[in-house]
């Protein structure tokens, strides 16, 4: 169970790399506290602001699924953002 674990979380972490790859790291981490901090003023709740980010719900949906990455789009959020 450990191990299952584990496989959540580095599918989870992978998730954000390929986040970060897309938008390049700076980049990836100022838009990630920007969208933290106007959904914390809209939920006023910590947990709630990182939960609804969108970074993190991509993240927290597919961190199961060992073969999301292989089919995931490149630029997928963006490609979201559009439609």
């Amino acid at each position: 169970k450990a191990l299952k674990g584990n496989r959540v979380l580095v599918i989870h972490k992978k998730i954000h790399l390929r986040q970060q790859m897309e938008l390049r790291v700076i980049p990836f981490y100022i838009t990630y506290v920007f969208e933290f901090l106007i959904r914390f003023i809209r939920y006023k709740d910590w947990n709630m602001a990182y939960r609804n980010s969108s970074f993190e719900r991509e993240a927290y949906k597919n961190e199961k699924d060992l073969e999301y990455l292989k089919s995931r789009p490149f630029f997928h959020r963006v490609n979201r953002i559009r439609k």
